[in-house]
């Protein structure tokens, strides 16, 4: 059974799990302008891991805290995919029992699973024998026609029976069909009192609560009502919101850095990044929105974008980039 305090200092704050968002090089550039945030992987499916397929688990150790994200709904390998992660380093262990996308649907995993609380109980029960470090669950308020307020507060308890004690809320009912992946994340209204309302109730569960916060002012207010905050979407649009999360939520005394402190921070990694074979576009994708709303940002987004998948791109592309905004 679990071990590790199920909740930490890092969990206040934690950027979602995103698909083809959340990759390594991403959580590397997050962490020059985040210390403190935990970060996520994408989803990964236990049945590559159980396979073996550990290049998907590869992570700098900068990266740290960092919660592995499972998709799965077979108890034993999921028990062995989580014990694969904690065996990589990784800080702690989340279930993903929230998306609703095609290929998940297909897996009979992601957020179907809320149709069957019990078998996801059984999930979170083996992962925690599995493992000594934290082990949480990603999840909606319902799924389908499971929309009530009694189908999430029975769905909580059968995840509290599990032994699992931080459950992450992306405060939005989903539907399987009749809208996409996307129109999931923006259709369905949002609910942060039906979160505030269970975290009143299971007063012995930590609750992070997840979906459309857009500013760390917003963070302030929710944690006022719950234990953590994550947000996704919002990172992606502008990433230079991270400089200030240290401060202004971890009680970092140092300043936040200037956005072009930022940049030449996300120099020096390009270059360590480059060193170890990596391409550099997979690193330059995320900076692509760190000048957002600063005067020539089009231009140099439009330069970066055209510049960095060419064949030998280094980090002078980076730097000519960045002319546009220094230079405006």
């Amino acid at each position: 059974m679990l071990l590790g305090e199920p909740f930490g200092v890092a969990d206040l704050f934690s950027i979602a799990p995103m698909v083809d968002v959340t990759t390594s090089a991403f959580r590397r550039l997050a962490r020059v302008m985040t210390r403190q945030a935990m970060l996520y992987t994408e989803m990964i499916a236990a049945e590559a891991l159980v396979h073996e397929k550990l290049e998907l688990l590869a992570h700098h150790e900068d990266e740290l805290p960092c919660t592995l994200q499972l998709g799965g709904n077979d108890p034993k390998k999921l028990a062995v995919a989580a014990a694969i992660g904690e065996s990589m380093g990784f800080s702690a262990i989340n279930l993903n029992a929230g998306c609703p996308s095609d290929k998940v649907q297909s897996g009979q995993f992601g957020a179907v699973m809320m149709k069957d609380p019990q078998l996801l109980s059984e999930c979170l029960y083996a992962m925690q024998e599995a493992v000594t470090i934290p082990v949480s669950v990603k999840t909606r308020l319902g799924v389908d026609e499971f929309a009530s307020e009694d189908f999430t507060r029975e769905l909580i308890a059968n995840i509290s029976f599990s032994g699992c004690r931080h459950v992450v809320l992306h405060a939005r009912h989903c539907w399987l069909k009749g809208l996409s992946p996307k129109e999931n994340r923006s259709v369905p209204p949002l609910d942060y009192r039906r979160v505030y309302r269970l975290k009143q109730e299971f007063t012995d569960l930590y609750f992070t609560i997840n979906g459309g916060i857009i500013s760390l002012e917003s963070c302030f207010e929710h944690l006022n009502n719950v234990d953590g905050v994550m947000l996704g979407r919002a990172i992606i649009d502008n990433p230079y919101l991270l400089a200030s999360v240290d401060s202004m939520l971890f009680d970092d005394p140092a300043p936040p850095p200037s956005r072009e402190e930022v940049f030449a921070r996300i120099e020096d990694l390009a270059e360590q990044f480059l060193s170890e074979g990596h391409q550099l576009q997979h690193l330059a994708i995320h900076a692509l929105n760190l000048f957002n709303s600063c005067p020539g940002s089009r231009r140099y987004r439009r330069y970066l974008s055209e510049h960095m998948t060419r064949p030998g791109a280094g980090v002078e592309v980076l730097e000519q980039a960045y002319q546009f905004v220094k230079n405006t």
